[in-house]
C-alpha cells in the first residue's frame, strides 16, 4: 500500500500559489490551507478571541465578536512585538487544526496531503513534519505586476509588502521542487502541475 506523501506548498505574493493548490486539489490531492484556518481562529468566536481581548484589550475585538484586523494590521506594522504576540496565540492554534486535518486525511486513505503555508520557510519547525517543500515562483517584477492588478495597490504599497516576506532566495533554498510561473498560460502550468501530481499518486 502506497504512503501518503505530506507536500508543503508556498511562494510569494502573487507567484500563483493558490492557483497550484488549487490544480492539486482537482487531482484529488487534500489542501491543508494555513491561511484559511488562521482567518477562523480569529473569526467571530473563534478559539484566539479569548486570548486576543486579553493581550490587546477589547478595542481589538469587532461588535460581532471577530478579530479587527484593519486595527491590528495598523498596529503590527507599527510594533514587531505586536505580531509576535498575535503569533505567539494564533500559531500554536492554527498548528493544532493543521494535524487534526491532516490525521482525518491519512485515516481517509488520501494518497497526498498538501500543506498550503505562508510561512513555511519563516517557520522552520514545519520543514520536519514534511517530506516535500514545493515553491512555486516568479520575477519580483510577476510578483508587483500580479498583485497590483488583482488587489488594486499602488506599486509601492505592494513593495513595501513584499519587503516584510522571507526573501526569494531564502524561499528557494528551502525548496526541494520549483514551479516556474513567469510566463505561462493556465493550461501550461496545469501540465506542470500534473506532471509533479503524477510523482505523489495523484
Amino acid at each position: 500500500m502506497r504512503g501518503v506523501t505530506r507536500l508543503g506548498l508556498t511562494g510569494g505574493m502573487g507567484s500563483g500559489k493558490s492557483t497550484v493548490a488549487g490544480m492539486l486539489a482537482e487531482r484529488g490531492a487534500i489542501i491543508i490551507d494555513a491561511d484559511a484556518i488562521s482567518r477562523q481562529t480569529t473569526a467571530a468566536g473563534g478559539p484566539a478571541i479569548d486570548a486576543i481581548r486579553r493581550a490587546f484589550g477589547p478595542e481589538f475585538i469587532t461588535v460581532e465578536g471577530a478579530l479587527d484586523r484593519d486595527h491590528m494590521r495598523a498596529l503590527v506594522f507599527s510594533d514587531a512585538t505586536a505580531r509576535q504576540k498575535l503569533e505567539q496565540i494564533v500559531h500554536p492554534l492554527v498548528g493544532l487544526e493543521t494535524r487534526r486535518q491532516a490525521r482525518a486525511a491519512i485515516e481517509a486513505g488520501h494518497a497526498c496531503i498538501v500543506f498550503d503555508i505562508p510561512l513555511l520557510v519563516e517557520s522552520a519547525h514545519w520543514r520536519a513534519e514534511l517530506d516535500q517543500v514545493l515553491v512555486v515562483d516568479c520575477r519580483p517584477q510577476t510578483q508587483i505586476e500580479r498583485v497590483m492588478q488583482r488587489n488594486g495597490l499602488r506599486r509601492h504599497e505592494v513593495e513595501s509588502i513584499l519587503a516584510q516576506q522571507v526573501s526569494r532566495r531564502r524561499r528557494l533554498q528551502a525548496a526541494d521542487l520549483v514551479i516556474c510561473n513567469d510566463d505561462l498560460s493556465l493550461p501550461e502550468l496545469a501540465g506542470l502541475v500534473g506532471l509533479l501530481a503524477s510523482r505523489f499518486g495523484l
